[in-house]
């Protein structure tokens, strides 16, 4: 079974169903040394996401476009264009190999830039080691509509996979051949696994990570788009990039033992979520030397004006000072005061004086430290609008608590996971 990135079941919902199906498809007829990843944008080109790109160690790289046109959606279509029949009225869309056909050019130039991933000398110097090609898919035309329409005259017959060639019944082989017919040239090629790690490296920026604490996630930070690129490239592994990509919406909880890459996964999902978000997005840990790491983390990355960061307690601090609350008076005690503070941001929130759902999401790293009151009281600030919630624990740690282990259930503080 081919890896789908992001999981098929956390993508449905933003599928059409000729996606849907060629989702299930990819999954079931190719091999598990397949990698498939669905709408994901390409390089910092955040408008530029193929429907789906394809990546095989020996067979190269595909990009592939999907459209449910039934035969009398489709009105007509050249080279560089298609009139369709909507709902609204008639509309002037790209030809869909057109379309496919810039993916698939700049997925090569980008790739071009990498001289490991070219070819050194030779006829082909400077080309790319690896196969790359693109086609389209009519999921609700048939082959024999297909050429009962002539569409074969604006696109070659062998770059398109029609209804009935693509059916729950249909021979692995004979699938996987409809796609690879899709190449005009074929050779042979070998990616190794730090390879295929410089191709993920390039295509899509938001997997990098450099070598150092947290997983890789703050020292020797890389550029986005550096001029000079490292031998060494670093990324997230598969299973790491699949778990953040496939983050949706709704409450999410993260277990994992320290050094699992949970911070990593932190810091993808609240850039991913800073670039379509309409209100800040709180990150909040209860180690300050943490929290100004990632603050550190998420200026370079370039999402910082939309996502703040706090220690738990920096943040009580700022929401008494925000919002006009009588500050405890500070003791001797520090322990006590700072109680004291949790405390009072959590009344001021109990009669309405600090609001509730100010962010649109909330990411809590070190989870595992935060006692229940803190957690239901984040919990509140979450929209519930987006409901977007993520609290990474780890349940054999607690450094401020040690030796002590989680004796509340999440729903009991508002979480709705497990």
């Amino acid at each position: 079974m081919a890896t789908l990135i992001p999981a098929y079941s956390t993508c449905t919902g933003r599928m059409q169903p000729g996606e849907r199906r060629v989702a299930q498809r990819l999954e079931a007829k190719l091999e598990d040394d397949y990698l498939c990843w669905y709408d994901v944008p390409l390089g910092n080109h955040r408008n530029d996401h193929p429907d789906f790109i394809i990546l095989h160690p020996r067979r190269g790289i595909l990009i592939l476009e999907v459209k449910d046109w039934k035969p009398g959606t489709l009105q007509a279509m050249t080279k560089t264009d298609a009139t369709i029949l909507t709902d609204t009225g008639v509309k002037h869309v790209p030809n869909l190999k057109e379309q496919a056909r810039h993916y698939a050019q700049a997925v090569a130039r980008v790739l071009e830039r990498d001289p490991q991933l070219v070819f050194t000398s030779g006829r082909e110097q400077g080309k790319l080691r690896l196969p790359w090609a693109y086609g389209v898919v009519f999921s609700h035309m048939t082959r024999k509509q297909f050429i009962e329409g002539q569409l074969g005259e604006v696109i070659p017959e062998n770059l398109v996979i029609c209804q009935d060639e693509m059916l729950e019944s249909v021979d692995a082989e004979a699938f996987q051949e409809r796609l690879w017919q899709m190449f005009r040239v074929r050779f042979q090629c070998i990616l190794s696994l730090p390879q295929i790690d410089r191709i993920r490296w390039q295509l899509f920026p938001e997997v990098r990570i450099a070598t150092g604490t947290q997983g890789g996630l703050f020292e020797n930070e890389i550029e986005a788009d550096p001029v000079q690129l490292p031998d060494i490239m670093k990324v997230m592994d598969l299973q790491q990039e699949q778990l953040a990509r496939s983050l949706g919406d709704g409450h999410r909880v993260i277990h994992g033992v320290a050094g699992s890459g949970k911070t990593l996964i932190l810091g993808y999902r609240a850039e991913h979520l800073a670039h379509a978000a309409t209100k800040p997005i709180l990150v909040l840990c209860y180690n300050r030397s943490l929290a100004a790491r990632l603050k550190a983390w998420m200026k370079a990355r370039g999402v910082a004006e939309k996502v703040n960061v706090s220690s738990f307690h920096s943040w009580c601090y700022a929401q008494l000072k925000a919002y006009h609350v009588d500050m405890p008076v500070k003791g001797e005690d520090a322990d006590a005061y700072y109680a004291a503070q949790v405390q009072a941001v959590i009344d001021a929130t109990t009669r309405g004086q600090i609001p509730g759902g100010q962010y649109e999401a909330v990411l809590i790293d070190e989870g595992h430290d935060f006692r229940p009151e803190w957690l239901k009281l984040v919990t509140q600030m979450v929209d519930p609008r987006t409901n977007s919630l993520l609290v990474l624990y780890d349940d054999a740690q607690s450094i401020y608590d040690a030796g002590k282990k989680r004796n509340f259930s999440f729903k009991s503080v508002g979480i709705q996971a497990q």
